[in-house]
């Protein structure tokens, strides 16, 4: 039977040296949940925030092929902790899930070059505007379907305001590119960033990365990084990030 887990830090040591912001939010009780086989005292637990899960501990298989959140889903990335994680979630789901890669990026909190990341926001291209998420913006996003993940998890824009941040980049007053926290954790965020299809390659991906890890550094927040594929690891690193490890996910589609 499956658990929801009331004290998500009951599980923390499955958890312990697990670099994933997200799997710190759950276990702060900031966002997402915690599941385990047992309520209290867990030997294998699910760590489960919008599109990600991680398992970690005994591998357990009710966990996996029954995971609470599943249910009226069409897509969640599981990160198996290790290989018997991983070798666990291929005989449950079969082809319902497709092996991926993704790139675990450094977390340095000295290695930004403030200079460096003003310069890049003022380079914004004449005809642009820059702006910080606001309340009015927040509302915009969730209407936007290629831009709805910068805010889609945060009940409101209270709790936005409080655990999140965003710089948006518009053009005649529609966002074209922005850079926001899809989750937050206590002491920073885990960024995310799009542009929208018809504005890339113009380094706009760029300028308002740089600004929210600038707004995150004046909060005193860490403005966490990892990255879905090389593109994402190459801006990066631009802005000042360092690479750090491959490690892989399974992309499940809603079937089994």
């Amino acid at each position: 039977m499956i658990h929801e887990m009331k004290q998500a830090k009951n599980a923390a040591g499955l958890f312990a040296g697990w670099q994933e912001t997200m799997v710190w939010s759950c276990l702060q009780g900031v966002m997402g949940r915690v599941y385990g086989d047992d309520g209290e005292e867990p030997v294998s637990a699910m760590a489960l925030l919008g599109d990600f899960c991680f398992f970690a501990g005994k591998p357990h298989r009710e966990l996996v092929l029954e995971a609470p959140g599943l249910e009226g889903r069409d897509f969640l990335i599981m990160t198996p902790r290790d290989q018997g994680w991983a070798k666990l979630i291929e005989d449950c789901h079969g082809t319902g899930v497709q092996r991926s890669v993704r790139y675990a990026i450094k977390k340095e909190p000295d290695v930004f070059d403030r200079d460096r990341l003003r310069a890049a926001v003022d380079s914004l291209p004449e005809g642009y505007e820059l702006r910080a998420m606001d309340q009015g913006l927040f509302l915009r996003c969730l209407e936007i379907p290629w831009c709805r993940d910068w805010v889609a998890l945060y009940g409101d824009y209270a709790q936005y305001r409080e655990r999140g941040l965003g710089a948006v980049i518009l053009k005649d007053g529609e966002p074209v590119s922005g850079a926001s926290s899809y989750s937050g954790y206590l002491g920073g965020i885990e960024i995310e960033i799009d542009t929208r299809a018809d504005y890339r390659r113009r380094g706009l991906a760029y300028i308002c990365g740089a600004k929210l890890i600038l707004d995150c550094l004046e909060r005193g927040w860490y403005p966490s990084w990892d990255a879905q594929n090389l593109w994402s690891v190459a801006l990066a690193e631009k802005l000042g990030y360092h690479f750090d490890h491959e490690y892989v996910v399974y992309e499940w589609n809603g079937q089994s």
